[in-house]
């Protein structure tokens, strides 16, 4: 029996149905970084703003890619969401949204997307956007997540990309500081990631999805939490040290670090109720204001 079928909403469809498939939060992050993408690649002492085709089509065609990528998640788990008290009420679970009008909503945001980024913006941003949307709806969903512990390690590349998509919006090309920023946000994945893990590790082994907390416990989590937030602090010294930003950045990026590292040691080394949560929306805030950081510093600091 589909998810759909057992789990019947009464209440009608409505276009907030089809917004909350799209994950809007998390679309969010994703399209503010790859916004920072884009001014950073802008050369400040030369104009002020990105080029406005970049800057409008690229922004529009980045979100339709990552909100149809997150209606293919929502297709996929749907009975695996209905388990989780996170997710069991989520649209396709719920029935409220059929399978196949989820699989049409996001073919359309898609093509859009593509159509929009290949002669809009530029043929490699299309392209690299389609393998974020691939990496992320397919090789992520339907089989790392439900083969391996690592999965949000070797998944994360998908959602790390998006300042690399701005940049290229810009610039055309793959910059090796534009790699710096997906680092980043690569190495920021499993540590804001495997918190949430943590506090919602019953869902999670309900569903018999194989995250970290579930197969290595909770202890082994928070000491690879600990290490990888040292790992992220050491890749965010790299933009200054290529010389890409400046001492604004390297002081902003050095206190997030020391800001976000101490809610990881709390989270390992003392029993504290609710701080597997807290350490999760601190990561959300360490990344919003390390990228605002990285904004300001560019336009700054050219001129100090």
């Amino acid at each position: 029996m589909s998810a759909e079928t057992k789990y019947r909403n009464p209440r009608p469809i409505t276009w907030r149905d089809y917004y909350e498939l799209t994950k809007p939060k998390v679309v969010y992050l994703l399209v503010f970084t790859a916004v920072v993408g884009m001014f950073l690649a802008n050369d400040v002492t030369q104009n002020w703003f990105p080029p406005l085709n970049a800057l409008i089509f690229g922004t529009i065609g980045i979100a339709l890619a990552s909100g149809a990528a997150a209606v293919v998640n929502h297709v996929v788990d749907a009975r695996i969401d209905t388990m989780m008290a996170r997710t069991q009420q989520r649209p396709v679970a719920q029935g409220r949204v059929s399978s196949g009008k989820a699989i049409a909503f996001s073919a359309v945001l898609a093509t859009i997307a593509m159509v929009m980024l290949w002669f809009l913006v530029n043929p490699l941003t299309a392209i690299l956007t389609l393998g974020g949307l691939v990496g992320y709806a397919f090789i992520y969903t339907m089989f790392l997540k439900r083969a391996t512990p690592q999965n949000i390690v070797i998944g994360g590349l998908s959602g790390a990309i998006p300042p690399l998509l701005g940049w290229t919006s810009v610039t055309g090309s793959a910059d090796p500081h534009a790699w710096l920023l997906v680092l980043i946000i690569f190495t920021w994945t499993p540590p804001h990631f495997w918190a949430l893990s943590i506090h919602r590790i019953e869902d999670y082994a309900k569903a018999e999805i194989p995250m970290l907390p579930v197969t290595h416990g909770e202890d082994f989590t928070k000491t690879s939490i600990v290490l990888y937030t040292v790992l992220l602090i050491l890749s965010t010294l790299l933009p200054y040290l290529t010389h890409m930003s400046g001492i604004i950045y390297l002081i902003g990026a050095v206190a997030l670090g020391i800001w976000f590292l101490y809610y990881t040691m709390v989270l390992k080394y003392r029993e504290k109720e609710g701080i597997a949560m807290k350490t999760f929306g601190v990561s959300i805030g360490y990344l919003t204001i390390l990228f605002a950081v990285l904004l300001i510093d560019h336009y700054v600091d050219p001129f100090i």
